[in-house]
């Protein structure tokens, strides 16, 4: 238990002093190139896909859709695991690294399949690459933006209208990266040849992994905050064992936690609170210094 506690200290120390050297837009944005990358790649995919299975592959228009479709939705679902595995395993850097990777080798993949590969294989590799496609896809989309989010302090004024400012440009790079792919890749793939437009996506996927690279010193990182499923049960168990107290402590009828890194669970060492504000206080409401709450006025 000691050094258990011993180990959260030295986390959360080096967590502050990594916070005044790194992160900021230095960090950033590298992380929008990242993205405009991976939109630009998804939707220079996704946006001709029935075209592709239909003229290539020969397949009719109900069965194309349904394949897309599933596809599609395929890649949903890998981005609920793959926010899993960032907070449970990995961490967002790490996951981020590893999706970029996948996503590489599908695109390589995918390009080897309408180019070299027999066509009386095509079409098995053409999917196996295009569902290693929605690994990639699922490790990115829960993590980029939110790991771009950890590059700005939540309690600095200063950080705040940075990320402010920094989404701004973040969506722009979004709508860049799909329209540029919608205007360029899918007119390569219909009159110059797929391969041609498949290996676009290569080369996008393999700058954008090459970038991310070289941020890799001014980043921000944060470990895994633990299981959330853990953190649920946690929360169910204890509301059913406590259903009836009406104060946790000293009185108080809010309970904060470990003030020093905001959790006081040995698995979610890492996991950080809410700025605090006053912002929604109500102001018929009369707050209790001495336990930190409003109470509200009889």
């Amino acid at each position: 238990m000691v050094d258990n506690y011993e180990d959260r200290d030295t986390n959360y120390k080096e967590s502050t002093q990594e916070k005044t050297t790194s992160g900021g837009w230095n960090a950033a944005v590298f992380i929008i190139f990242v993205e405009v990358a991976e939109r630009f790649v998804f939707f220079g995919m996704s946006g001709n896909l029935i075209t592709y299975l239909t003229n290539e592959l020969h397949q009719p228009i109900p069965t194309a859709a349904k394949n897309v479709n599933i596809w599609v939705g395929v890649s949903c679902l890998f981005s609920i695991f793959g926010a899993f595995i960032a907070d449970s395993f990995l961490g967002r850097f790490k996951t981020i690294l590893y999706s970029s990777i996948i996503y590489l080798l599908g695109t390589v993949m995918l390009t080897l399949s309408v180019s070299v590969i027999p066509v009386h294989n095509r079409k098995v590799m053409f999917f196996i690459a295009l569902y290693i496609l929605t690994v990639g896809e699922g490790g990115h989309k829960p993590c980029v933006q939110t790991f771009a989010a950890d590059q700005f302090e939540e309690d600095s004024e200063e950080d705040k209208k940075a990320k402010s400012s920094f989404y701004n440009w973040w969506y722009l790079g979004v709508v860049f990266g799909s329209t540029s792919a919608t205007l360029v890749v899918i007119y390569l793939e219909d009159n110059v040849g797929w391969a041609v437009g498949f290996g676009i996506l290569v080369a996008a996927m393999s700058v954008s992994l090459a970038i991310f690279l070289l941020g890799i010193k001014s980043y921000r990182k944060q470990g895994p905050l633990g299981s959330p499923l853990t953190a649920l049960a946690q929360v169910l168990v204890a509301a059913a064992q406590k259903w009836r107290v009406n104060e946790m402590r000293d009185g108080c009828s809010v309970f904060r936690g470990d003030e020093r890194d905001g959790s006081n669970s040995t698995g979610q060492f890492k996991a950080r609170t809410m700025a605090r504000t006053n912002q929604l206080r109500n102001p018929y409401n009369n707050y209790d210094s001495s336990c930190g709450i409003f109470h509200l006025s009889k």
